[in-house]
């Protein structure tokens, strides 16, 4: 097949269909990109070839701009029978796009062929940049997620910055009395806030202290009185009565018995409270200071003040024939 029919194809087919070849390609952010398009549209090949590879050796491109310049401008040669500058360009496409197709409604069988052809050539090299770009946008995921993590990471700082700002320490001095670590049940342990220690003192103390009480009671109840009548004493009818408290042998055992309990149980008493008094000697302090974060509250915006009434006035004007008085309020 002879070039000028095709070339006849080709500008048919261009005409016909622009906006396919628009809608094939991306619109790029460069303006002469789409100047180039327009005037690929129109078969003007020798000007698209030469202004896209100037286009292309200034760089600062995007890939999509130069896939696109790169496809232009290797169509345009091979419209102009340049297959060395076709090929070169079009080699450059596969390898920023390995899987580029070209549109067959769009561009004309004898291109299409042709890259077809190419791609079969490059099948290997096509290959390796297929892994080559998986790997890199596996790259660019995981910067990009190790750049969200940062983010986030930086946000809770910057959160916890303003929520720590937002906080008030509240220091609160405790001073203690040590006259009370004397005092039993437990008051040195309470004083210092060491309840369950307090409690142990308490229980045990009060325990020991009912014991002797009611072991008091009850070895005194064991007494009993009598009298004993006294002969040759210098009274009215010489006899004299003497009460004597005494425990009827009947009842001795019990008596040891309440009589051993009652010092046992003091014993025990004051024992454990002197345990407490040195083990609330030994953890006291004169002060403690206790440290409280609040988190602070913007102080409320004074309210507008109410503008007071005025006082009341009286006025007093004349009138035909009298006087008379007003009264004014102003509210």
């Amino acid at each position: 097949m002879s070039r000028g029919p095709l070339l006849l194809v080709t500008l048919l087919l261009a005409l016909l269909g622009p906006a396919s070849a628009r809608a094939q390609v991306p619109n790029g952010a460069d303006p002469e990109v789409a100047a180039l398009r327009s005037s690929f549209e129109y078969g003007k090949y020798a000007e698209v070839l030469e202004r896209a590879g100037q286009r292309i050796d200034r760089g600062d491109l995007p890939e999509e701009d130069l896939v696109e310049l790169h496809k232009l401008a290797g169509l345009s040669a091979f419209n102009l029978n340049k297959t060395d500058e076709a090929e070169r360009h079009l080699r450059a496409v596969l390898r920023l796009d390995p899987d580029f197709s070209l549109d067959p409604f769009v561009v004309p069988p004898p291109a299409v062929a042709y890259f077809e052809d190419l791609k079969n050539q490059m099948a290997g090299e096509r290959e390796f940049l297929r892994q080559e770009q998986r790997l890199r946008l596996e790259r660019e995921k995981a910067e990009q997620e190790r750049r969200e993590q940062e983010r986030v990471a930086l946000e809770t700082q910057r959160r916890r910055a303003e929520e720590l700002a937002r906080q008030v320490t509240v220091r609160t001095v405790e001073k203690r009395n040590f006259l009370v670590n004397f005092v039993p049940f437990g008051a040195g342990q309470f004083q210092q806030g060491r309840n369950s220690m307090g409690i142990v003192f308490a229980a045990t103390e009060g325990a020991l202290a009912i014991t002797s009480i009611i072991a008091f009671f009850a070895y005194d109840s064991l007494f009993e009185e009598r009298f004993v009548n006294i002969d040759n004493v210098l009274d009215e009818d010489g006899r004299a009565s003497i009460p004597v408290r005494y425990i009827p042998t009947d009842r001795a055992r019990q008596a040891d018995t309440w009589q051993l309990l009652k010092l046992a149980s003091a014993t025990g008493f004051y024992t454990v409270y002197t345990l407490g008094v040195v083990d609330a000697v030994y953890h006291h302090e004169d002060q403690v200071v206790t440290s409280t974060t609040v988190e602070s509250r913007p102080e409320p915006k004074p309210s507008p003040t109410v503008s007071q009434a005025a006082p009341p006035r009286v006025r007093l004007y004349s009138t035909h024939g009298g006087l008379g008085a007003g009264f004014s309020l102003t509210f």
